[in-house]
């Protein structure tokens, strides 16, 4: 079977460009499960429900989101009922949400895992500790498919983190930095990873933003309101191929697929 897994949806662009390659991959074959970050779906700020609904309905069948979870703050009131949307794990205990959650699919069940770096990120517990709690779960609770999106700003963290889990999980993919990264690889116990995913979204733009407001940020030191860019807006992520009946990841393809103008 294969799995899309999205990078960073920014904004309502992001949210198209996600809706349309959602459905090319699924029309090719090409993605029996979906997976998004979806941390800056709202105006690149958080996600509220009705969003997150569009999303499914556009194709998704899990959210991760990282440290932009409680930017819109009517989400904590929702996000318990909502077992499709997963928070990173290694948040303080108490918060609303579920740090992973279990799909049942016809290729068998399928775990989706969230975790938030510590490197240059807000305070969080440690991801690593968190994973080994969940993953010594096992049993009925996960699923032999295991999918980690490690939200997070270091590349060594996130890279220790696909060492760490391989052979335990299907992929270990990054996501946060907006950039898409050339390591796909499948690593040697049988882990797909991937530094970073990239992001859906406007390239045309910085991570998203609008150039100038954010070129003036940085020549004057000056608040700017970072509004969503529009050109070029594509979405990037991660196809991987995997064997149902082992868990084990066959093949990686990164993804990059650019909205139709017209769209």
């Amino acid at each position: 079977m294969n799995i899309f897994i999205a990078g960073d949806i920014v904004g309502g662009p992001g949210r198209l460009a996600f809706a349309a390659a959602a459905s090319r991959l699924q029309q090719a074959g090409q993605a029996d499960f979906i997976i998004a970050n979806a941390e800056n779906a709202a105006g690149g700020r958080g996600i509220t429900q009705p969003l997150a609904e569009a999303l499914f309905a556009a194709g998704a069948d899990a959210l991760t989101l990282g440290d932009h979870a409680w930017d819109q703050k009517e989400l904590a009131k929702t996000i318990d009922r909502e077992p499709r949307l997963v928070r990173p794990a290694n948040y303080a205990p108490g918060c609303p949400g579920r740090g992973w959650s279990t799909f049942e699919t016809p290729y068998g069940k399928i775990t989706v895992l969230s975790l938030l770096g510590r490197v240059f990120m807000p305070p969080s517990d440690c991801p690593f500790r968190a994973a080994d709690a969940i993953l010594q779960r096992g049993g009925v609770e996960l699923g032999k498919i295991i999918i980690v999106d490690m939200h997070a700003e270091a590349t060594s963290e996130k890279i220790a983190m696909g060492r760490y889990l391989d052979g335990r999980v299907t992929a270990v993919v990054g996501s946060h930095t907006h950039v898409q990264t050339a390591d796909d690889a499948l690593l040697p116990k049988g882990t797909a990873y991937l530094t970073d995913l990239g992001m859906t979204g406007p390239k045309d733009s910085v991570l998203g933003r609008d150039v100038g407001a954010v070129l003036k940020k940085f020549l004057t030191g000056m608040p700017q309101q970072f509004e969503i860019a529009t050109g070029d807006v594509r979405c990037e992520g991660l196809v991987v191929t995997v064997d149902e009946k082992t868990g084990r990841a066959t093949k990686v393809q990164r993804i990059q697929e650019k909205l139709d103008a017209g769209k």
